[in-house]
């Protein structure tokens, strides 16, 4: 199995709504997209091209290389059809594998009970043909073979990521209720924020925002935190590849760049926190953090800039009468501060979003776990505002 050199389906998987963004950094990469789709995108390509991938994207949860595509309408047909694979060539019988999988067949019950069987086939082969049987767990941290069987179609993955890709590995303290690091990029590609202009975060918590505003304006790439990734346990690496575009990845970097980069927070645990993850990520430097009130904050003046804001959602249903407060007093600001800026909000409460007093002129989807959330768009006019075109 040439696997590192012969082109095969690849698809790059992420959380929803974050398709988009996700092809925006695929294309930016010269890649051409196969295929589309809620959760991710269809590619053909090598592993070894995987490996450029992995380190590169800031929105992608897993990239997974298809080895086989079939048919298998029970556990006994799926056994089969795995074990006739080569194995041997891909996972050393002296080493670790792991097994996910996504299941939907009547004849299944459990995913577990996939896996175990994906996991009997490769252990069986193997042991047939070097003697050794390989250990294997839960552990995504060697070898990662991922199933994906719907009805009677049936695909077989390795997952060059192994741990997910979207934790970009510089926050070592998560902080209360933290923002997924590939969400908090998508939400500002998604922005009109220009890499320039200043960048404001209140209510910064652990500072991801802020922190991903940073590496995306000097151009540094998840690749730069992370040492280890699924591909590097499959036989055939060449870890040579790895280093060169490691490489490319630290000449890339934009080192001297004026910033105004801004995070403030009421909590100075929270700020601490920010201040932390922001020295790992190596942009403390370029972020100014201070503990405040979110309307005491200082917002540049003098130009087109970005204020995110990321507040607490409360309760989905029942109104905490503080949190109105809080979202009204986050529109007064922006509407008095804020002049000439876009003003974002990004939350999970349709009902508190209304007590803001302004007027969105965009409200972009997102999903924040399972919680379906808006990020809501504001042109804080500097002046008298533009009339509201007639319908």
């Amino acid at each position: 199995m040439q696997v590192f050199h012969t082109k095969s389906k690849v698809i790059l998987t992420c959380n929803k709504r974050l398709s988009p963004y996700l092809q925006e950094e695929v294309k930016s990469l010269g890649y051409t997209i196969v295929r589309d789709f809620p959760t991710g995108v269809e590619l053909n390509i090598t592993l070894t091209e995987c490996i450029k991938l992995n380190l590169n994207l800031r929105c992608a949860s897993q990239i997974l290389y298809c080895l086989k595509s079939f048919k298998a309408n029970n556990p006994e047909e799926l056994y089969r059809e795995l074990a006739d694979m080569a194995w041997e060539e891909l996972i050393d019988f002296s080493g670790y594998f792991s097994v996910t999988s996504n299941v939907d067949n009547p004849t299944i019950t459990t995913p577990l009970f996939a896996n175990l069987k994906v996991k009997d086939a490769i252990v069986d082969r193997i042991k047939d043909k070097k003697g050794i049987r390989p250990n294997s767990g839960s552990d995504a941290n060697k070898a990662v073979v991922h199933l994906y069987w719907k009805d009677s179609e049936a695909d077989i993955f390795i997952d060059t990521s192994g741990e997910t890709l979207a934790k970009h590995g510089y926050r070592k303290i998560p902080g209360k209720a933290p923002m997924l690091e590939a969400l908090a990029s998508g939400v500002i590609m998604s922005s009109q924020w220009d890499q320039k202009s200043p960048f404001v975060n209140p209510m910064c918590g652990s500072g991801t925002l802020a922190i991903e505003a940073a590496l995306i304006a000097t151009n540094r790439r998840p690749g730069l935190f992370r040492m280890n990734y699924g591909f590097m346990h499959v036989l055939g690496y060449d870890e040579e590849v790895f280093f060169a575009e490691r490489r490319i990845l630290k000449d890339q970097v934009i080192k001297n760049i004026d910033l105004q980069i801004i995070a403030t927070d009421l909590s100075e645990d929270a700020v601490d926190v920010s201040r932390k993850n922001a020295k790992t990520a190596g942009v403390d430097t370029l972020i100014t953090f201070e503990v405040c009130d979110f309307a005491e904050t200082k917002v540049p003046e003098g130009g087109k800039g970005v204020v995110l804001f990321n507040p607490e959602y409360g309760e989905r249903l029942g109104v905490h009468s503080k949190l109105e407060l809080t979202y009204k007093r986050m529109g007064d600001f922006m509407k008095q501060e804020c002049k000439g800026y876009f003003g974002y909000i990004f939350t999970g409460n349709p009902d508190l979003a209304k007590k803001i007093g302004l007027k969105a002129t965009r409200k972009l989807e997102f999903y924040n776990g399972k919680l379906d959330c808006r990020m809501l768009e504001y042109e804080l006019y500097d002046g008298t505002r533009r009339p509201e075109p007639k319908d």
